[in-house]
């Protein structure tokens, strides 16, 4: 008994320690991390969203089946704390119960069900894990480059106490000595049955030594934990409240849409005016905010993100969780040195740990390579995936600030576009009189708004560069105009007054030339909308429609953006257009990134191809899970020069559906999607969703 008693009680204050210790070092490495204020305040819709998520397992249930032994799994790991508490006291004596609640009927039901559920929980995650891993081997697998000993290591541990939980219960039973089946022991009544012939000396020799067992489990899990602090596999455990309560929208939203303010020492810059020591972007570790360094250290490797990036299923060498574990590695083995109090102290660091401190955030002996930096597109599948709430594009374009603000370190590529945008004011460097040729192909009269709109004009459209510039685009363009001049609504658009919104701009790291772009803009919209209460555009690029709908806001101008798929679905709906010639052949359609996972809009079109009198044949990846066309964070302009191209890829899966045609709603998908189909020998044809609704209209 005493020996028992000892290695419980000993390994416990150890245990405990060592936890102090290591939660101490944890907490100070999150606050090396610079300060942001946009993650107070709403604090009564921020504990809404926490309990929606942490309960209803929101973010989990979008896998069904993972989803449901997760949720038992995670309330197990809670609600069998006091299962432990238990056997400190068996410890002493096997007779031991919790007090008033140790032996109430509808505890002793509760603990039995969720520790059998914890148990087939944790089983169906092992054999999940193991198939897929069987499955797709190599960097196929969402595993690839997760460290698989720390996940055998919870596993093994969740799986030792469910079984020491539930033959306990049966030991317990056995000594009381029910003969027949009791609501007391609802399901483990079997293991009262085989245990109940032995000996009441032998069941309390039993009792104590599993009991031992539990504790010693538990605890050298927390000291595994508290000598392991990037074990994110196990932290994800009590970190991913604390993600969840401070993510961007408080109101639960993935972080995705407009792009966060850049902010210095948690102010926001005065580009007209910046100070000297004013930080753009992430160019050291401990230039991310505090909840940046959060992020890294709540990543539990699952690979979600990894699963469904475009990039990394094309073979580049950008994994949205490998970029997350390797900034995590080393921001807490530069910790040391950023937490000495002195130069003396530095020098007296290992080595290894001086290294790592001179390592280069980004570089080619970086810890991220400016191949991973640039893959990104910016679709922010990633973002939706984490279950966890990791703000992986956020991180991303951050350090992409620092290589364009700081180190003029970015694609060559990018240098035309830039000055282009800042010339031109489109990534194609054309001239603004170019703007209005579209409209010369009109055989109908199209407004140009010049100073203050028209009272009887309802709709500003925002053309953008490639509506107006591009070739394809231009189509799209113009069955838009028609489709609007048909229905009878009113609108105008701006010419040669329109510049580039500044998308590519910011999402490349340029916020000097968005907010350059983004000056100028609002200028003009404001001198338009001067005396309207109601500001309504309409655009056919996601990408104005997030930049300026959502970006814009934040430099204090709220507009009321529609996307033409959702007005022209309203127009049909209220037999403003009426579709009169069906298509009648088989289409797929491609979600833009922009347009569905940053604005959530999916229904709008696939009811104007059903309209048309087409059918709709999805393809495997769709919706929340669309692939990307490869277009995204600036990618339209820069070259592949790595792995399979991303609209390529994209384009096989839609020829795979055997459908005659891709529809798109997005400008930039357009060309992407219909220069891949051109590379096929699949003839496949490529056209807006606009276009397809004109079609029918005959």
């Amino acid at each position: 008994m005493f020996a028992a008693i000892a290695i419980a009680y000993g390994i416990t204050v150890l245990a405990l320690v060592l936890l102090a210790l290591g939660l101490k070092k944890m907490v100070s490495t999150i606050r090396l991390g610079q300060p942001d204020p946009t993650r107070r305040g709403n604090t009564g819709e921020r504990v809404r969203t926490l309990i929606r998520e942490v309960l209803g397992h929101t973010r989990m249930r979008q896998w069904n089946a993972i989803g449901i032994a997760h949720w038992f799994v995670f309330v197990g790991f809670f609600s069998l704390f006091l299962t432990l508490i238990t056997a400190y006291g068996q410890v002493i004596s096997p007779a031991f119960v919790i007090p008033f609640i140790g032996d109430f009927i509808p505890y002793e039901i509760f603990s039995e069900v969720i520790a059998w559920g914890t148990g087939i929980g944790i089983l169906v995650l092992i054999v999940i894990r193991q198939v897929a891993r069987l499955r797709k081997p190599a960097r196929k697998s969402r595993f690839y480059g997760s460290t698989m000993w720390q996940a055998y290591y919870v596993e093994a541990t969740i799986v030792a106490i469910v079984v020491c939980v539930l033959l306990l219960r049966g030991l317990e039973g056995a000594a009381i000595g029910p003969i027949e089946w009791t609501w007391h022991y609802p399901l483990t009544y079997p293991f009262i049955l085989m245990f109940r012939s032995f000996p009441v000396a032998t069941i309390d020799v039993w009792i104590r030594t599993l009991a031992t067992i539990k504790i010693a489990v538990s605890m050298l899990w927390f000291i595994m934990i508290a000598t392991n602090l990037t074990m994110g596999v196990a932290w994800h455990r009590f970190l991913a409240f604390f993600n969840i309560y401070f993510k961007r929208n408080s109101n639960g939203k993935p972080s995705l849409g407009e792009l966060p303010p850049i902010l210095s020492k948690g102010q926001p810059i005065n580009f007209e005016d910046p100070a000297d020591d004013d930080l753009f972007g992430v160019g050291k570790i401990e230039d991310l905010s505090w909840k940046g360094l959060l992020d890294l250290t709540t990543c539990t490797e699952c690979g979600r993100c990894q699963s469904q990036c475009p990039a990394w299923n094309t073979e580049k060498p950008l994994s949205p969780k490998l970029l997350v574990t390797a900034l995590r590695d080393h921001a807490y083995a530069k910790a040391p040195y950023l937490l000495a109090v002195s130069e003396e102290a530095r020098n007296a660091l290992p080595e290894a740990t001086r290294l790592e401190a001179e390592r280069p955030l980004v570089g080619i002996d970086g810890v991220i390579t400016p191949d991973i930096l640039w893959s990104c597109t910016s679709c922010g599948a990633c973002v939706q995936q984490c279950p966890v709430d990791i703000e992986h594009i956020d991180h991303i374009v951050n350090m992409r600030r620092h290589q364009v603000l700081v180190e003029s370190d970015f694609p060559s590529e990018l240098g035309s576009v830039f000055r282009n945008l800042e010339t031109k004011g489109n990534p194609w460097g054309m001239n603004a009189s170019s703007r209005n040729d579209w409209m010369k192909e009109c055989d109908f009269p199209i407004t140009v708004i010049d100073g203050e709109i028209p009272e009887d004009i309802e709709y500003l459209f925002w053309v953008g560069c490639a509506g107006a510039y591009e070739d394809r685009a231009k189509k799209t363009t113009k069955a838009v105009a028609e489709l609007l001049n048909r229905a009878g609504v009113k609108f105008g658009v701006l010419g040669e007054g329109e510049t580039c919104t500044g998308d590519a701009a910011r999402r490349s790291g340029n916020e000097f030339l968005f907010q350059m772009l983004a000056a100028q803009n609002i200028e003009t919209l404001n001198a338009v909308f001067e005396n309207r209460e109601s500001k309504k555009i309409i655009v056919t690029c996601p990408h104005c429609f997030t930049t300026l709908g959502r970006d814009y806001k934040q430099l204090g101008i709220a507009l009321e953006l529609v996307h033409h798929t959702q007005l022209l679905n309203r127009l049909v709906r209220d037999k403003h257009l009426v579709p009169i010639v069906p298509l009648n052949q088989e289409i797929t359609y491609h979600d833009p990134c922009y347009l569905g996972r940053h604005n959530e809009v999916y229904t709008p079109p696939r009811e104007l191809i059903e309209a048309s009198g087409a059918q709709l044949v999805e393809m495997p990846r769709n919706k929340e899970r669309s692939f990307c066309c490869g277009a995204g964070g600036a990618r339209m302009w820069m070259e592949e020069k790595l792995g399979e191209r991303i609209n390529m890829a994209r384009v096989d899966e839609a020829i795979a559906t055997k459908a005659a045609g891709v529809a798109v709603a997005c400008p930039f998908c357009r060309v992407m999607v219909a220069d891949g189909a051109a590379g096929r020998p699949d003839e496949v044809e490529v056209l807006d969703v606009a276009q397809l609704l004109l079609k029918s209209l005959g």
